[in-house]
């Protein structure tokens, strides 16, 4: 945080002339959009960075593929468990902007780190060394970024706006955005073939981090503000006396209600979201290896098959975010947990589509990529359902106080359900193998598939039938 930012922290709304609404012509805060680009950018670099990460460990740092998928798996785990650390900080100390900031640095220079990694190919000690140290400084400085730029969205509107579901929508929109990007060029620059060009892939991606970091800098104390005026994201101990005495207060009956309700969604979400992370692993094997990748002449690099889902997100979120506005205005809309049910069973049929394409291919064909482009779609629909109305409800159910820890805890949702996919991924058929999960037998593709179809199912039907309980509880929230 500078110093104009400690200087403004304790100045009255009423006198700080930058602290205004500033309602843009969509109908929604010009704040929401600031935090579109930030987190565009920060995505950016993310999934430039997962989009060659799988590829990287086995064609330049020579990893087998069992390997690779576990390591994937808990480093994008952990990824997702650091926000519990950077949550608690925030909300305690630091506040959500300055966290934002430091963690955004840390995975810059997380991002170089691979770069050099990939730079020193010929020295496999030095480039194993720096991988690792790389992947640790972005687990970390996420953990300090994630949580706190997802909580803001919410802090922008009145806790019972209507909007809040659109809004994150839209917010989802620029994380889908920097992710349509990412692997196309990132791709373009790192998975050519030449193990030593995957370094330039990890550049970018670390450029994507600063300019995020660039983007958030230079507007943040004048379109961060409430409905009212007031900062948002400040440290939350300096905002008034007697603020430790507020966050000690004891929970109401419907408050730890609706707090059991986040943990209960938040367990079904690991379902959804280790069979949908397959997308940076065993389904980037998959396009690789088993999927004819020739396109008017031209083979279509395996990385540029994640831009798949985000592009559907793009296309999809806008269609999305007008029907539960039109079904609102209709007193029709389903509830959150209904929509996330959905969500789930669209997941299952994506990898219905994909197991019907492979059901009874011969080793020496390869899959039309078309099979993968609807799966993509489903899976995207899916997400839609799920993801962004996820992250309102936690926003709507968490008690102000602890905002950004009850982000964080849907977050560790997502590191149990990463760590889960790497394990997932690892019964992937390769080399004769015939793995087994739970005594069923994988013993091609097909079989691989219908795991997830069952799992996601499963899950999702289960989640139908508890959503009247779940309303119950929420007292009130949709």
């Amino acid at each position: 945080m500078s110093n104009a930012d400690i200087a403004l922290d304790g100045v009255p709304p009423a006198l700080a002339p930058q602290a205004t609404a500033h309602p843009a012509a969509t109908g929604h805060p010009k704040g929401l959009y600031l935090l579109f680009a930030t987190e565009m950018w920060e995505r950016f670099s993310y999934y430039g960075n997962r989009a060659l990460l799988a590829l990287f460990m086995v064609n330049a740092l020579l990893f087998d593929k069992q390997f690779a998928a576990s390591l994937y798996g808990k480093y994008t785990g952990l990824v997702y468990l650091a926000p519990l650390v950077g949550g608690y900080v925030a909300d305690r100390w630091w506040g959500n902007r300055r966290s934002i900031m430091l963690g955004g640095l840390v995975m810059a220079a997380g991002q170089f780190a691979l770069f050099w990694a990939g730079s020193s190919l010929h020295n496999a000690p030095l480039a194993h060394g720096l991988f690792y140290c790389g992947l640790g400084l972005i687990v970390a400085g996420n953990g300090f970024f994630k949580p706190n730029i997802s909580s803001m969205v919410g802090q922008l509107y009145t806790p019972n706006d209507r909007r809040k579901d659109a809004a994150y929508t839209i917010f989802y929109m620029g994380i889908n955005l920097g992710s349509f990007i990412a692997p196309l060029l990132c791709g373009y620059l790192g998975d050519t073939g030449n193990a030593g060009d995957f370094r330039w892939g990890f550049f970018a991606a670390g450029i994507g981090m600063l300019l995020s970091l660039v983007v958030f800098g230079a507007f943040h104390k004048r379109y961060l503000v409430t409905p009212d005026g007031a900062p948002v994201g400040l440290a939350p101990q300096r905002v008034a006396k007697g603020a430790s005495r507020v966050a000690a207060a004891p929970l109401t009956p419907a408050e730890k209600q609706r707090m059991v309700v986040i943990g209960v969604i938040s367990f079904f979400v690991i379902f959804f979201w280790s069979a949908f992370e397959q997308a940076g692993v065993s389904l980037t094997f998959f396009a690789e290896e088993a999927t004819d990748r020739m396109l008017f002449g031209y083979q279509i690099p395996t990385s540029w098959f994640q831009s798949l889902n985000p592009v559907f997100v793009l296309i999809f979120a806008p269609l999305m975010a007008q029907l539960w506005s039109a079904l609102g205005r209709r007193n029709r809309e389903p509830a959150s947990p209904t929509k996330m049910a959905w969500g789930l069973l669209l997941l299952a049929a994506g990898y219905l589509i994909i197991g019907f394409g492979v059901k009874d291919m011969s080793a020496s064909v390869k899959a039309s990529m078309f099979w993968l482009v609807a799966m993509y779609a489903m899976h995207s629909l899916g997400e839609l359902c799920l993801s962004p109305i996820g992250l309102s409800l936690v926003n709507k159910l968490a008690p102000a106080r602890f905002a950004s820890l009850m982000m964080a805890v849907w977050f560790t949702a997502n590191a149990a359900a990463n760590w889960f996919a790497g394990i997932l991924a690892g019964f992937y058929p390769d080399g004769g193998r015939v793995p087994s999960f739970l005594g069923f037998q994988i013993t091609g593709l097909h079989e691989f598939f219908m795991l997830f179809v069952a799992m996601a199912f499963a899950a999702g039907a289960i989640l139908l039938l508890l959503t009247r309980p779940l309303q119950k509880m929420m007292h009130g929230v949709r």
